[in-house]
């Protein structure tokens, strides 16, 4: 009887193991993921970083094809894609607020760890050339200096692509500081590629643009631009209930605050993910690092991938946010 009962407690013993193995395991293993890869270069080198890493993890990875706002609204109202890894928030606080308090998002922090900047810009030799020109004010009373490229009698206020937030908030800038009447026209470029050719190709020629841009990105770290000063102080409960939505009936003048770029996720991620919720929750990157390399990625005309396997291969940071056996991988893989 004795033995018997050995014999069955070794086999309960032996099973419970194997389930708090499995389980451990369970715990372990984040599954299917799916990943928003945003068409312009940082976002799209970190969606690859990430697919990179999370497969090393042993995750079953998906890039899907994402913008800011379709993004966001797909996650909000159907749970895909599970992450959004550059999602600039500003102008999304109040619903993305509202979606944390129901639990259908989690932010789990900043993948820029100092925010980006946002600001309208001239280039600097038209500064140098115009030194009375230091507020956006300024060159609004100057649409002779930026004529459009179509009907010179107009001056071009260059915003941004279909999709993003910024294109949003550019155009209800844009009526706020009644610029129509004052003889602008905005150009809204079709995609974020055609955004750089046109800013490069007019600075590089040396002709005038007076153009929405962001930080950190290669166009600034390697063009002479200046970055102008709006006269009015940031908004902030205008610019999220008015400035930063698509129905902003009367916008007012105002101008741009701290940008956050932060890590957004699916409630269903959150918890089931494992370790892969662990990484995204720590890793983000600093805006020299992130300058450097997308300097190198647009100098050498990388795809996001290529930039993702350059800056692994280059930097050691990422190699904090993970553990020593799938930075091995990594590694291994590239």
């Amino acid at each position: 009887m004795l033995k018997k009962y050995f014999k069955f407690s070794m086999l309960s013993l032996s099973l419970l193991v194997l389930f708090g193995a499995n389980a451990n395991a369970a715990n372990d293993d984040c599954g299917e993921v799916t990943i928003a890869n945003m068409n312009w270069a940082s976002a799209q080198i970190i969606a690859e970083m990430d697919k990179i890493i999370l497969e090393a993890m042993g995750c079953d990875v998906e890039l899907v094809a994402g913008d800011t706002m379709p993004t966001f609204t797909s996650m909000e109202g159907k749970g895909v894609p599970d992450v959004a890894p550059e999602l600039w928030t500003l102008a999304l606080k109040i619903p993305l607020n509202a979606a944390i308090a129901e639990g259908r998002l989690i932010n789990v922090g900043d993948v820029f760890s100092q925010g980006g900047a946002e600001g309208w810009y001239i280039p600097q030799y038209i500064k140098d050339a115009n030194p009375e020109l230091v507020t956006w004010e300024d060159v609004i009373a100057r649409p002779d200096l930026f004529p459009h490229p179509e009907d010179p009698s107009k001056g071009a206020f260059n915003g941004c692509p279909p999709g993003w937030n910024c294109q949003l908030t550019n155009q209800n800038l844009f009526r706020a500081y009644d610029m129509e009447a004052k003889g602008w026209e905005i150009v809204d470029p079709g995609s974020s590629a055609a955004m750089d050719a046109n800013v490069a190709k007019h600075i590089n020629d040396g002709d005038p643009i007076f153009t929405y841009y962001w930080a950190p990105t290669a166009i600034l770290g390697k063009l002479p631009m200046f970055l102008l000063t709006p006269e009015v102080p940031h908004d902030k409960a205008a610019w999220e209930t008015c400035i930063g939505i698509a129905d902003c009936a009367d916008p007012k003048v105002n101008s741009f605050g701290f940008s956050p770029v932060q890590t957004v996720v699916t409630e269903n991620f959150a918890e089931t993910a494992g370790i892969a919720m662990d990484y995204v929750s720590n890793r983000s990157f600093d805006n020299n690092t992130l300058n450097v390399l997308l300097a190198w990625h647009a100098d050498n005309q990388a795809t996001g991938l290529e930039g993702a396997e350059h800056y692994l291969e280059n930097y050691q940071d990422w190699k904090t946010w993970v553990s020593a056996d799938v930075a091995e991988k990594v590694l291994a893989g590239l």
